[in-house]
């Protein structure tokens, strides 16, 4: 009721000259917290987007926080000046708009490829201004007495639904702390690494993450008066969930603290799994990202790297051997063909010198000296087609500078005499017939 009252007395001393005043003072206001943002991102030479500055200075959390804090000034200000009516609705939005932009900054930072966090967004959104409403209004304290009416029993505590409500509100606001604090300091162990370091900083951020979530979530049921031991019913109910239904989940989980511990997969290693072959490019606590040189991805479940067979590429070494094919006509002299044939795979860019290119007579075929030309390179990553598609070229030109012939299948076809015609017999006389 007070604050219908006081939306009523804010509403009551607007007056044209005044709101006019309100308006400017306002805009200047929001004016002086973008141009500090501006001034902000410039002094830490912040490029890309992040939880402080958002896309576009005005999207992130530190806009509407100097842009409420602004106002609070301004509105102490001017409390003997003007009757601040319109400053003092200004306030409350901006703290609303500062929780929705904290929402979904963190959300975004925390699952930047998933596709529920735009609803998720819309959610939020609709929570806090449908809030900011119903406390304008004064229709929250009597939402909430009707709330706290609605008991039931859990465990032999008594839990109350404005209990819950305030309970997954606390939660909420706990867990975007907790993915807050886990994305920062995943982003800090992940910073300049490389090698084998990043597998282990991925798997001491993610179990900083899982730390921080259980933690995150004990406090938040303390924190509302829900007692721990309530919970302890669900304890039987939880356990028989995870040996019967979840198992696949759990195995998942600690099939990826395994892999991160081992080394045996790291981020950037070039694997094939089952036919597919890419480079790993994130270890999650539940799947891995893998990513084929065409764009592809593949998600494969942690528990399936353990159990299955993986060819890792680049495990001990991250040199590839590839190899190409070519064929010359019989009579060819391979003595003084093969060094020119490894010369020119060696000049050819992404070669390796050490261990250096090599030719070998694999095969004597039905149409000429077929000659494999082996070459190493430090580079997968980037694509073995193209190499090779370079090398052949390379052999191509120099094949062709020295006449030297690339056979084609070629077929000798034999002809069988063909037999004279027989003559026809002479036809009998037929009876009855005279000359």
């Amino acid at each position: 009721m007070q604050n219908l009252k006081s939306l009523q007395q804010a509403l009551n001393d607007l007056t044209p000259a005044g709101a006019a005043i309100e308006l400017a003072v306002l805009c200047g206001a929001l004016a002086v917290a973008y141009g500090l943002v501006w001034l902000v991102r410039g002094r830490t030479g912040s490029t890309g987007p992040g939880i402080w500055f958002g896309r576009r200075l005005y999207d992130g959390v530190l806009f509407p926080m100097l842009a409420l804090l602004v106002g609070v000034i301004v509105r102490w200000a001017l409390k003997d000046l003007l009757p601040v009516g319109l400053l003092r609705l200004a306030v409350p939005i901006l703290t609303s708009l500062l929780v929705i932009r904290l929402s979904v900054q963190v959300l975004r930072t925390a699952f930047p490829a998933s596709m529920l966090v735009r609803r998720l967004e819309r959610t939020v959104s609709w929570l806090v201004w449908g809030g900011l409403v119903l406390w304008l209004t004064g229709a929250l304290p009597f939402l909430m007495e009707e709330m706290e009416a609605v008991q039931w029993r859990i465990g032999g505590a008594s839990v109350s639904l404005l209990m819950m409500m305030q309970g997954a509100l606390s939660a909420g606001a706990v867990l975007l702390l907790v993915l807050w604090l886990s994305a920062t300091i995943e982003s800090q162990l992940l910073k300049g690494a490389v090698g084998s370091s990043i597998s282990a900083r991925k798997m001491a951020a993610n179990a900083t993450r899982a730390m921080l979530l259980v933690i995150g979530v004990l406090v938040a049921l303390t924190a509302v008066g829900i007692p721990i031991s309530a919970l302890s019913v669900l304890g039987g109910a939880i356990g028989v969930g995870i040996g019967l239904g979840l198992q696949k989940l759990v195995a998942n989980y600690i099939s990826g603290f395994v892999i991160l511990a081992e080394g045996s997969l790291r981020i950037g290693d070039l694997v094939r799994v089952d036919s597919f072959e890419g480079h790993i490019t994130d270890i999650k606590t539940r799947y891995t990202v893998i990513r084929a040189l065409s764009g592809r991805e593949s998600i494969v479940p942690n528990e399936m790297l353990l159990t299955q067979r993986i060819e890792n590429l680049s495990l001990a070494d991250r040199n590839v051997l590839v190899s190409t094919v070519v064929q010359v006509a019989y009579g060819t002299d391979l003595d003084a063909l093969m060094p020119e044939l490894v010369a020119v795979a060696r000049a050819v860019p992404r070669v390796l010198s050490d261990p250096g290119p090599g030719v070998q007579l694999s095969t004597f075929a039905s149409d000429g000296l077929e000659l494999t030309l082996l070459f190493w390179i430090s580079d997968p990553e980037n694509g073995q087609g193209n190499v090779r598609s370079a090398v052949n070229l390379a052999v191509l030109r120099m094949l062709n500078e020295r006449g030297i012939e690339i056979p084609y299948p070629q077929r000798v076809l034999h002809g069988l005499p063909v037999a004279a015609p027989v003559a026809p017999p002479p036809a009998l006389a037929q009876p009855g017939n005279s000359a």
